[in-house]
């Protein structure tokens, strides 16, 4: 992720669609500070960054909010750091970006969260390397998206293994560059969320641990200081709708996928195989929730990972729960 004094404005960005898995992983990648609008842009329009799999692409490709822009990103960090350009009004990441942004000085609300999504991200090797458990990835190298939900994972595996971050070789990684390195055995494993979990799941892929009992792997919705103050009622339109969409595909999971499998340009099958484990209901944000992020941040600055201190209760708005109960 660069840092933020290299963040720019968003951009539009094409992309090819392919139903192979590296034709996927090689183009959604955009950079770190953008992403690819649907719309030329409005005064008049909510800003929305979401990510391919998020519960905001089923509302996307429902076409149930016809009056916003729509901006991708491939990774939670990413989306953050078009919150700090100012080029999106709202956004969908997991836990752990929440908590860089922050000590990146980054401004935004936390209004809305879901219910844990643990078997939605996990740790991949090779079968055939003989990995039996996260222990014995001792001395190797794992790669992972630097700030990302699955950031929080890692940290969670080596303390649950009695290992610390010197008893790997990390290498962060991009989902576009952390699968061809999977498969080019350029690295020992891999942690990843879905829809990526699920594309990589081929024969003599095994799962070598997932986020139960670890991390809850939440989805939260962030949204810039002046949305929420300036433009609340428009929001909470937004969150309405984002909440009936959720709703409906969790009702319907069947017509969820293909709605979705288009969207996400991947086969339908492999769509129902992540939506089965990783779509929850939304709910809203609690002091329990601020408890929670404050955790996470807590240990990254344990860790020395992020420069502390940094208070993540404080970010919490609860203005829009009911939209959620």
């Amino acid at each position: 992720m660069p840092s933020p004094s290299t963040s720019r404005p968003p951009h539009r960005r094409l992309l090819t669609a392919a139903l192979t898995t590296v034709a996927l992983l090689a183009t959604v990648a955009v950079s770190a500070c953008g992403g690819s609008a649907d719309t030329g842009g409005s005064a008049d329009k909510l800003r929305i960054g979401y990510q391919r799999f998020g519960g905001l692409s089923l509302v996307k490709a429902r076409g149930a909010t016809p009056d916003v822009e729509w901006s991708l990103f491939e990774s939670g960090p990413a989306l953050t750091e078009a919150l700090k350009a100012g080029s999106i009004d709202i956004g969908q990441t997991g836990e752990a970006p929440p908590v860089f942004a922050a000590a990146g000085k980054i401004p935004f609300s936390i209004i809305g969260t879901s219910a844990p999504i643990p078997q939605g991200e996990a740790v991949l090797v090779k079968a055939d390397r003989g990995f039996r458990s996260f222990a014995d990835l001792k001395g190797r190298t794992v790669a992972l998206n630097k700030g990302s939900n699955v950031h929080w994972l890692l940290v969670r595996l080596l303390k649950a293994n009695n290992m610390t971050l010197k008893d790997i070789q990390v290498k962060y990684l991009k989902p576009a560059e952390g699968r061809p390195a999977f498969d080019g055995n350029q690295i020992d494993a891999w942690v990843i969320w879905d829809p990526y979990f699920a594309l990589a799941e081929q024969p003599g892929v095994q799962v070598l641990a997932d986020a139960t009992g670890l991390a809850s792997n939440r989805e939260y919705v962030l949204a810039a200081p002046d949305a929420v103050s300036k433009r609340s009622d428009d929001v909470k339109a937004f969150l309405q709708r984002y909440r009936e969409v959720t709703d409906w595909g969790i009702a319907h999971p069947e017509e969820r996928a293909s709605t979705l499998a288009p969207e996400l340009k991947i086969p339908q099958d492999v769509t129902s195989r992540a939506l089965a484990r990783s779509a929850k209901p939304l709910a809203p944000v609690t002091p329990a929730i601020g408890d929670e992020l404050q955790a996470i941040t807590d240990s990254f600055i344990a860790l020395e990972l992020i420069p502390g201190p940094v208070d993540l209760r404080s970010r919490v708005d609860d203005r829009f729960s009911a939209v959620f109960q």
